[in-house]
């Protein structure tokens, strides 16, 4: 069965600025990447935008609405936090991005593929319900997870998360429904400094595996082989969602893991086998962060040959 490419040019006009590690030649190193004759089986689909419906399954309307309305001048960058910003292009590429993760989810229910990538920016794990942070608008995992449940009528759905940064956004609002899960690997201490392994949900659906500036690719694979993957079997999903952060590997100026490409293939992998064990394989995996271009660039790489050979 097919892997589907979901992408739309909207996501480059996110303009952050000259210095800004979330830049949109991020995306641009990924889309080459998967230009390569390898990736020539992938089905390309545009993400299409979110609406309103879908996001406020996640956000209130006030905050959504607040976050559409902002208004620039060309050029004008609006800084929402210290490390946030919004240009006259962003809100377009922010309801891309979520709406790629609804789509991708229609796509693998749907049946016509089985595994998704959506390649979009900004990422989204930072983002609470009614606040913007950590280079995130819209929670595009959590706006997902929400539409398998209400779209599909799926109780248990699963988000993992391998992104050097806590997912605290996604835990936040996850954490609070049982036919939800949440489950993290991430240094600590590191931005946003939330993701402590006692941090368990409303009925233990939220398991995080913190890891120490420095820990090897060997140390990310005990931790979720030792905790996350035997509680995401047990939680026994019917749809698996990803959040695909590439922001672990050695070359990362952001954070001081030291994972190797081939760490992300492996993860990447056993995924798919759990996906495979609790339901019939469908994968979603969502772009989040990656900031060295060449390291985010072989690591999707990886992560989208694993998808089509899984």
């Amino acid at each position: 069965m097919s892997v589907v490419l979901i992408t739309h040019p909207a996501c480059l006009d996110h303009d952050t600025g000259p210095w800004h590690p979330e830049s949109a030649d991020r995306l641009r190193a990924v889309l080459r990447a998967l230009e390569a004759e390898e990736f020539l089986s992938l089905l390309r689909e545009a993400a299409p935008a979110a609406t309103e419906e879908h996001l406020t399954r996640v956000h209130p309307a006030d905050y959504v609405q607040a976050i559409l309305g902002i208004r620039h001048e060309p050029g004008e960058l609006v800084p929402l936090d210290n490390d946030t910003v919004m240009s006259t292009g962003s809100a377009e590429a922010a309801l891309r991005a979520a709406g790629g993760g609804v789509h991708a989810v229609d796509a693998v229910m749907e049946g016509w593929a089985r595994h998704a990538f959506v390649a979009v920016r900004p990422p989204g794990h930072h983002a609470e319900r009614s606040r913007p942070m950590g280079f995130c608008l819209f929670s595009n995992a959590a706006v997902a997870a929400r539409h398998a449940q209400r779209a599909w009528g799926l109780r248990r759905v699963a988000v993992v998360d391998f992104d050097v940064h806590h997912g605290n956004g996604t835990q936040a609002i996850l954490g609070h429904d049982a036919g939800l899960f949440y489950g993290s690997s991430h240094q600590l201490p590191c931005y946003p400094g939330t993701g402590a392994s006692t941090e368990c949900g409303c009925d233990n659906n939220v398991v995080n595996a913190p890891l120490a500036p420095g820990a090897s690719g060997a140390e990310f694979r005990a931790a979720w082989d030792r905790l996350i993957l035997p509680a995401l079997d047990a939680f026994a999903p019917e749809l698996l969602i990803v959040s695909a952060g590439f922001d672990a590997h050695k070359l990362d100026p952001l954070a001081q893991l030291r994972l190797e490409t081939a760490d992300f293939r492996w993860i990447t992998e056993r995924l798919l086998e759990t996906a495979r064990r609790h339901c019939d394989g469908r994968l979603v995996s969502l772009l989040e962060g990656g900031y060295d271009l060449d390291a985010l660039a072989a690591c999707c790489a990886a992560h989208v040959r694993a998808l089509l050979h899984g």
